[in-house]
């Protein structure tokens, strides 16, 4: 293996059975891994891969996005008719605050991960 654009210059070969061959494969899926390079190098170097489920995060953001829309609209109302109504920055308010408790939730559970 050259070492120009990659860094990596050591080549390691190993033989396993078909069956450990499997279990590899089985567990790389497990993880939606693709890369046996990367996995095998990672498991050789720290032992453990640790797959986090970002669904909810995808899922925050999605809502942070449409509160934001929301506030660019409430934005352009005020500065074309110079009012906005208070339901609608009440509603705003409240989503945000929704969405702060399920960001603090989110990072107690990130943080307690070991």
């Amino acid at each position: 293996m050259k070492a120009g654009h990659n860094k990596k210059s050591v080549r390691v070969e190993f033989v396993m059975s078909e069956q450990e061959a499997e279990l590899v494969k089985r567990r790389m899926a497990e993880l939606s891994i693709t890369n046996l390079s990367a996995y095998l190098r990672k498991m050789a170097v720290d032992g453990y891969i640790i797959h986090l489920d970002m669904s909810d995060i995808q899922e925050m953001i999605r809502l942070l996005r449409i509160c934001s829309n929301n506030l660019y609209q409430y934005t352009e109302r005020a500065n074309e008719t110079g009012s906005v109504y208070a339901a609608d920055v009440e509603d705003l308010c409240t989503r945000l605050d929704s969405l702060w408790d399920g960001m603090d939730k989110l990072l107690r559970g990130l943080a307690n991960i070991s």
